[in-house]
């Protein structure tokens, strides 16, 4: 039967049914390792009690009331978020294009509140995603996302990965501020060093600029920090969140200092969702169970387990891969062979990864992977591997 579905998706032939934990069941039965966790969103794995129980609690009181009026929930959130982060403030939203295309707003609206409207250019990276927006999909500057979409959205300057002198010579009268991934998701699973993202703080200081994060894929745990910029030591001004803090339900925060958002006043931005009773219920959850004693340590500890036998798993299999690369559970494998012929093998043995861009294996199963189900996907995608490797004559 042709599907009434708008065709924008390469899709599998198979739908899943049910999940729990890091496994999926499709509609007839078959079982599946996850390790691509719902491009890094189901980051307390599938059916978590804990998110089932807020969501449920919460669906028998109050779903939607607007954000005409107060919603305890999320003010509860917020406060979670501030306290655990750099900022003062946040606006909740449903995704991560709308949390990036908020901190874009936001930081053109502070230079126009300062008396500088003029300021709006931000500057962005080689290989970076920030959404599918018209704007997110110019702050990205991906061909394969802007054709046909023209014309393209002013107001973006794109330079090479973690170039210096380029960000330097980007910067003129009109530029508001840096928009950067710590760590590149789609663009391949690239960090940036931690040298350089200080470096962007220190010219940010400099130049009266805006410090934007996205870290809509790599935050919320998923480096082992609650936020990857932690890592370096550096504050954002404005930071973009989705993905993982909703742990499968739609939610996604911009958050702010009090002086960056200064221009964010009542009527200049909204949602109608956004941070609605039932998302903020879960997000709630979701930011409790990351915080709590030992959580963060147990991802870095399997972090490093899943590091090291996907580096011994490259070296068994030369042929097909290169290298390692990422950080905490955000994690690639450069390919040889085409990423996307790895995916479709590990299908094979009921193995979910994804691919990224520099022909990139992306790995970033649930956060609460077992050791023991590390071993089985790395089987799994060892015999993926061989398969690929024999189809190319190896």
């Amino acid at each position: 039967m042709t599907s009434a579905v708008l065709p924008t998706y390469a899709r599998t032939d198979f739908a899943f049914e049910r999940g729990e934990g890091v496994r999926l069941w499709t509609d007839t039965g078959e079982e599946y390792l996850d390790f691509g966790a719902g491009i890094a969103v189901n980051s307390l794995g599938h059916s978590h009690p804990r998110l089932v129980e807020a969501l449920k609690a919460q669906a028998e009181k109050l779903w939607h009331t607007s954000n005409l009026y107060r919603i305890p929930g999320q003010e509860e959130l917020a406060k979670k978020l501030t306290d655990a982060t750099f900022a003062d403030l946040v606006f909740f939203g449903n995704s991560g294009a709308e949390a990036m295309e908020c901190c874009i707003k936001t930081a053109r609206k502070y230079h126009s509140e300062k008396g500088n409207p003029e300021r709006y250019q931000i500057i962005t990276y080689d290989g970076a995603f920030h959404g599918r927006t018209l704007a997110t999909i110019a702050a990205g500057g991906q061909e394969k996302h802007l054709a046909g979409f023209g014309p393209v959205v002013e107001g973006f300057d794109q330079v090479p990965f973690a170039d210096e002198e380029a960000t330097k010579q980007a910067i003129t009268e009109e530029t508001a501020g840096i928009l950067i991934e710590p760590v590149q998701g789609e663009g391949g699973l690239q960090p940036f060093p931690a040298e350089f993202l200080k470096f962007l703080r220190r010219i940010c200081d400099e130049h009266g600029l805006l410090l934007i994060f996205d870290e809509v894929q790599c935050g919320m745990g998923r480096t082992g920090h609650l936020f990857a910029h932690q890592l370096a030591g550096v504050t954002p001004d404005i930071m973009g969140v989705a993905k993982a803090i909703g742990g499968g339900f739609p939610l996604g925060a911009c958050l702010a200092t009090a002086d960056a958002a200064c221009g964010m006043v009542a009527g200049s931005h909204g949602s109608t969702y956004g941070g609605n009773p039932l998302a903020c219920a879960v997000g709630n959850e979701v930011v409790d169970i990351m915080l709590e004693d030992g959580f963060l340590e147990t991802v870095r500890e399997r972090a490093r387990t899943l590091n090291q036998k996907l580096s011994g798993l490259v070296a068994s299999h030369p042929d097909v891969f290169e290298s390692v690369r990422g950080e905490g559970l955000m994690l690639g494998i450069k390919c040889k062979a085409p990423a996307g012929d790895v995916v479709n093998a590990a299908y094979k043995h009921k193995l979910l990864t994804l691919t990224a861009g520099d022909n990139v294996l992306r790995i970033v199963p649930p956060l609460v992977i077992s050791d023991e189900d590390i071993q089985l996907g790395i089987d799994k995608l060892d015999a993926a591997a061989t398969d690929v490797q024999s189809a190319l004559g190896g």
